[in-house]
């Protein structure tokens, strides 16, 4: 099976009743983890590279290592996102690179500038058979790989229910990452954590059967970041978000739901573990290879939470 877009993926989940995990990558351990959890939960999948992956790893080797996997894989369908891309000259090289979906991140602009460049890129990428994901409402915390956030969004960033309606109508994209009180980062709620579920149907309800994104989802589980901490990390007070809103978001409607901080956080982890428990071992295959099997144990943890379980 070749690379796909998220077409009949979203259609299947929104049937279902289930959301299609999104897992960022940045190198092949990451990869080979995430790949490695879906076939044994048997789901589809969404590999994600932001901006920052791109300048980090170079997308020629991303792009090999996620054809491979698929190669490795034929009964797993995958899809191979943009994720956050910051301006729509970058959304157009990644549809020329062979992504199969592209995310126009323009929520910072006023409302025009968004429908504006979301429909330009709209444009390129369908005449490629790509599809657009955007979004609409503003997520706070960390964003385009530019530090670490800490901040739940504000009502006035929440995304209008009306609004969201015009705005896919006037773009014609595919997917809507909405904002509902989510936020990027490790430190997502300051205090109570809490979810605009009203807002939520309000908009599914408007618009019916159209796939809904949510980001800043990573749930932050304690026992990670108390495991980070032990072994020499400095994460105090990073939450995330409960583990059953993310399944109650999954049947309401949302079809994708990004998954990053918890995928650095449990490498991370088993990486500082690693190195305290035999710091006489220099050959990175020692802690890569653990760290590899905790990102598939996570990525299994997380399709159990999305329901995202035996759809092939």
């Amino acid at each position: 099976m070749a690379l796909i877009t998220t077409t009949e993926m979203f259609k299947k989940a929104y049937a279902g009743g289930y959301a299609v995990g999104a897992f960022n990558v940045n190198n092949m351990e990451l990869i080979q983890g995430i790949i490695a959890g879906v076939a044994e939960k048997k789901a589809p999948v969404i590999l994600q590279i932001s901006k920052g992956a791109r300048e980090y790893a170079n997308i020629i080797y991303l792009k090999k290592l996620i054809e491979a996997a698929v190669i490795d894989n034929p009964e797993i369908p995958i899809a191979m996102h943009l994720d956050h891309g910051p301006d729509v000259a970058m959304c157009k090289q990644c549809v020329d690179d062979g992504f199969t979906s592209v995310m126009i991140d323009a929520s910072h602009d006023e409302f025009e500038e968004n429908i504006r460049k979301t429909k330009e890129v709209v444009a390129y990428a369908h005449d490629h058979s790509v599809v657009v994901e955007a979004e609409l409402g503003k997520l706070m915390g960390m964003q385009f790989d530019e530090g670490e956030g800490g901040a739940t969004s504000a009502e006035n960033h929440y995304t209008d229910p009306d609004q969201a309606v015009e705005f896919v109508e006037r773009t014609g994209c595919d997917s809507l990452a909405v904002a509902i009180g989510t936020s990027h980062g490790a430190y997502k709620f300051k205090g109570e954590a809490k979810l605009d579920f009203e807002r939520l149907a309000v908009i599914t309800k408007k618009l019916k059967g159209f796939p809904i994104v949510l980001h800043g989802a990573s749930t932050v589980i304690p026992e990670f970041v108390e495991l980070c901490n032990k072994y020499g990390g400095k994460l105090p007070g990073a939450k995330g978000v409960p583990e059953d809103m993310i399944t109650r978001a999954s049947k309401s409607g949302v079809c994708k739901v990004n998954i990053d901080t918890d995928l650095r956080l449990v490498m991370t982890a088993s990486i500082r573990k690693a190195f305290v428990e035999h710091p006489e071992d220099f050959d990175p295959r020692k802690y890569l290879g653990p760290a590899r099997e905790a990102i598939k144990q996570m990525v299994m943890h997380k399709l159990d939470i999305l329901g995202n379980v035996n759809r092939l």
